[in-house]
């Protein structure tokens, strides 16, 4: 009995790093508009993580069934909206984001979606403005329940 118990965890390990990795993760989104008093950061969740691929070099030869690409894409999305703090009157202080819900390997959808990845700069420096927290949960401040 305990035999087969480690053999099946062993089994387990070795093939954990075969299965497909692509689910919600926390990320912080950094929204700064050029007439809003504040830089602001919302907590979201994206998709990542790894999805199998192929590509072969003999794809000429072999013809598309050896080009296999895809990605950690969303499968089911919500989008909510915030009220940006210290916006005039004049300017519009709305900003709308997206949250992974689920998410599954397949291609990535370029109408709905951005499939590229964006290099950061790395220095660290997120905002030019005082920085402001807001919390996406209905009952929190600036979260604007969706009808």
């Amino acid at each position: 009995m305990e035999l087969s118990v480690a053999m099946c965890g062993l089994l387990c390990l070795l093939f954990s790093q075969a299965v497909p990795m692509c689910v919600p993760t926390d990320y912080t989104l950094y929204e700064e508009r050029r007439e809003c008093d504040f830089c602001v950061s919302i907590n979201t969740t994206i998709c990542m993580g790894f999805c199998y691929s192929r590509d072969s070099n003999m794809k000429e030869l072999a013809g598309p069934r050896f080009l296999i690409q895809r990605g950690c894409t969303y499968d089911q999305v919500e989008y909510r909206t915030v009220i940006l703090p210290g916006c005039p009157l004049h300017a519009n202080p709305l900003f709308t984001y997206p949250v992974a819900l689920s998410c599954h390997c397949g291609t990535c959808n370029t109408d709905s979606d951005e499939c590229a990845h964006k290099a950061s700069s790395g220095d660290g420096a997120r905002c030019s403005k005082p920085l402001r927290h807001i919390y996406p949960y209905p009952g929190r401040n600036n979260y604007i329940h969706p009808n």
